[in-house]
């Protein structure tokens, strides 16, 4: 189903509700949200009974969700929605919001439509500036000029601040990855393909061709590799990227294509000049070997994608939902594709309000599949979820951000125009 067509679906299928709450108007990041956000304290002792094992990430901040309810297939109420609010940001993209509720209670939904078809419609993946650092997604919007964003990758959350993944920008280039856990993403292929799967990433030293080169600006360092930082991550990493390991690492540094030194500590909050490589373990003892001279590293990820955002899972593939969790229920943020359109969706669900509940993982993946998506990717949600959009000229908040201010995130996924 193309997304017109689950808009109209929205607008004229079921009842139109009555008694749910309207669907909620833009504010101001400062605006009193001090309203009791109390919808998932009934479900408490659902949360203290659901335990450590098993548990997935669902937002940065690791908050326990509240536990969705059982609802018996042969007792479900029928699908309450209020008429959708649609409203074109001009051509090629369309931001739409609704109201629904069913046996598990009220969510709130915004989904940013976008056209790539239509000429002059871009997207493009921004950071604060720098990967090791955060800012809210309506800041970084308003300093990229762009048209609209939501947020984007999980991130290291009260340490470094940068992105768990892989992101790249068509405007900045690659700006962070690694090698391997954590690699399901949306991108955009080298001739401007949407796609979704997992981002592979390789990097060498050419002069050590046996040293594992495992990552490029990322909060930690796989263990027995090699990471590369460079002036885009800031300053010169401490041992947060080493997860506190200060025996068996290595720390070169290497300025135009030749090595300026070569130590068995860190040195953080230097400015980086060129670029620094971080060894754990074997990776220590290949760096160990590079003596004064020359040193050539190189990166890429296979295919060189334009564009790429990772997340935590994929919650749609090829038609078919691929996550299984239906019990914690938080405010999601997902990206997904219309093949039969090439519209990008962008969708963000509100939560941990009496107002909006939140969805699981599984409910993601099905509001995805009725809008249309044939592939989706969840990214980060909890109190990240944000989505901004420009309404009469201005750049605001769309949705209701659980948390009393805009969070602070590591980059976001934007919608420009030419």
């Amino acid at each position: 189903m193309s997304l017109r067509a689950a808009v109209a679906a929205l607008a004229v299928s079921g009842l139109v509700a009555t008694g749910l709450p309207a669907a909620t108007s833009a504010g101001s990041p400062g605006e009193d949200r001090s309203r009791e956000r109390s919808a998932g304290a009934q479900w408490q002792t659902r949360v203290a009974a659901f335990g450590d094992s098993g548990h997935t990430r669902h937002s940065s901040d690791r908050q326990r969700g509240p536990i969705a309810p059982y609802v018996s297939p042969q007792d479900r109420t029928p699908l309450l929605r209020t008429t959708p609010v649609q409203q074109p940001m001009g051509p090629g993209v369309t931001y739409t919001r609704w109201g629904q509720s069913d046996a598990r209670g009220p969510i709130q939904a915004h989904l940013l439509a976008v056209d790539l078809d239509t000429p002059g419609v871009r997207l493009d993946v921004v950071n604060p500036g720098r990967v090791a650092a955060v800012e809210d997604v309506l800041t970084m919007a308003r300093t990229h000029g762009v048209l609209a964003a939501v947020n984007g990758d999980f991130y290291d959350i009260g340490r470094t601040g940068a992105p768990l993944g892989v992101s790249a920008s068509p405007r900045s280039g690659l700006m962070n990855a690694r090698e391997t856990g954590w690699n399901q993403g949306f991108y955009l292929t080298r001739k401007g393909r949407p796609q979704f799967g997992e981002v592979t990433f390789t990097g060498r030293i050419r002069e050590r061709p046996g040293a594992r080169v495992t990552n490029v600006n990322s909060h930690f360092v796989l263990p027995g590799g090699i990471g590369v930082y460079t002036p885009r991550w800031g300053r010169s990493p401490g041992y947060a990227v080493t997860q506190g390991q200060q025996r068996d690492i290595r720390m070169v540094e290497i300025r135009d294509g030749r090595v300026v030194a070569n130590r068995g500590k860190l040195r953080p909050g230097r400015e980086i000049r060129g670029i620094v490589l971080v060894g754990r373990g074997p990776g220590a003892v290949e760096l160990r070997k590079l003596g004064r001279g020359p040193a050539h590293v190189s990166w890429w990820l296979r295919g060189r994608p334009q564009l790429v955002i990772t997340g935590s899972k994929l919650l749609i593939d090829d038609g078919q939902v691929m996550v299984v969790d239906d019990a914690e229920m938080h405010p999601r943020t997902a990206v997904g594709i219309d093949r039969d359109t090439n519209e990008v969706l962008m969708l963000a669900v509100d939560g941990r309000s009496e107002e909006s509940r939140g969805y699981t993982m599984v409910e993601l993946a099905r509001m995805m599949q009725d809008l249309g998506a044939d592939e989706a990717l969840n990214l980060d949600g909890g109190g990240s979820t944000t989505m901004v959009g420009r309404r009469s000229g201005t750049l605001r908040v769309l949705n209701d951000p659980s948390d009393s201010v805009l969070r602070n995130v590591a980059n976001a996924l934007v919608v420009r125009r030419d």
